[in-house]
């Protein structure tokens, strides 16, 4: 990689992201990860005042994040940076200070930001991050910020098969990757062939799916003798959050991977996202604002039975509600406030607990401050 060797220097010429998107394509025909020789980043530098001539995103300043979750509730970010692409993205990285605390948000589709907001910077992917194309390999090659349903429909375009459960996902590839996001008996990794990653640095290599554990709604980077483990595997049992997703610092998260479908029927393909559509109108609470689902399935069983089976359908704190369609579900029956909704997760949690002894794990990642 010819990377400009000292990161803490302001660069006037974008060439040398130039050659790292030369060096991800090369390591990505080859299957093998980029290396990088850089420099630590210089802690002095910021974008936060003023913002850096190179840059070519978007700063804003106290951003109400309930315009940017899917819960429409929550409180204020300190900084928002929406980059103009991915090489806008590495050279904003390289200018943050590395004590900055960094959140990466695609539709904020899986998110709740407490009451009392957040401090740092919010780097926002959706409509940034937006590439999608068909690779000479066959493979597709997917960015960070787009959209399920824009994937399976790209895929069924090109007639492609196996796409198609990404309709039914309400976020972006990074998030998806993150978790190991699934519905309707599929899950993101089973389509992975590689990835592309960065550090706070602004660092970013290739790695292939093998370098990672994977479990149920559970991706993290291999230990030695640890590899691949199957759907509500041990990886299910004393759940931890991906570091690669919400963490203070962030340490790493996921700009773009490659995946892989079958050749099928671009018709066939259409019609099975209309039915997985019909399918998720029918049996969930779409007209409300939500997260998706709340709480991951424990081994054996399903969340929405066991929140059903202790009475808490309907359960109200505030204007947040446990839905009546689906039971897995919390809605924004009104105003809620992000405590609302947070004290009403607390409570089916230890409700569910007490009367079966399950101990639910959220699928939800809560951020930020509560309101004094």
């Amino acid at each position: 990689m010819t990377a400009t060797e000292d990161r803490g220097q302001r660069t006037e010429d974008r060439g040398f992201v130039a050659a790292v998107r030369q060096s991800f394509n090369k390591g990505a025909a080859n299957g093998c990860p980029a290396n990088s020789s850089s420099e630590p980043l210089n802690a002095q530098s910021s974008v936060l005042s003023p913002q850096s001539p190179e840059l070519r995103g978007t700063l804003r300043n106290q951003v109400d994040m309930r315009k940017y979750t899917s819960w429409r509730a929550g409180g204020v970010a300190e900084h928002m940076y929406q980059p103009a692409d991915l090489d806008d993205l590495l050279v904003f990285l390289r200018s943050m200070p590395v004590d900055e605390p960094l959140y990466v948000v695609g539709l904020g589709s899986n998110l709740l930001v407490r009451d009392g907001g957040l401090r740092g910077t919010v780097l926002l992917l959706h409509g940034a991050l937006s590439e999608l194309r068909l690779e000479i390999d066959g493979s597709v090659y997917v960015e960070a910020g787009v959209p399920g349903a824009k994937l399976a429909r790209f895929a069924a375009l090109h007639d492609l098969s196996g796409a198609e459960f990404f309709a039914g996902i309400p976020g972006t590839l990074g998030g998806m990757l993150a978790m190991n996001a699934g519905c309707y008996g599929s899950e993101t990794w089973e389509k992975v062939l590689r990835v592309m990653a960065v550090n706070r640095q602004g660092e970013a290599q290739v790695r292939t799916a093998a370098e990672y554990e994977i479990g149920y709604r559970h991706v993290a980077l291999q230990e030695k003798g640890e590899g691949r483990r199957e759907k509500g595997g041990a990886a299910s049992e004393g759940f931890t959050p991906p570091s690669s997703l919400f963490p203070l610092p962030q340490e790493e998260f996921f700009l773009a991977a490659w995946l892989a479908f079958a050749q099928g029927d671009g018709a066939t393909a259409r019609q099975e996202i209309k039915a997985l559509l019909s399918k998720r109108i029918a049996s969930q609470p779409l007209n409300l604002p939500n997260a998706g689902s709340v709480f991951r399935n424990p081994p054996g069983d399903h969340a929405a039975r066991l929140i059903e089976q202790c009475g808490l359908k309907g359960r109200r704190t505030g204007a947040a509600q446990v839905s009546e369609k689906h039971a897995n579900f919390i809605v924004n029956a009104g105003n809620a406030t992000a405590a609302d909704i947070e004290s009403l997760i607390n409570e089916v949690q230890s409700t569910v607990e007490q009367q079966t002894g399950i101990k639910l794990h959220p699928e939800v990642r809560i951020i930020g401050e509560k309101k004094l």
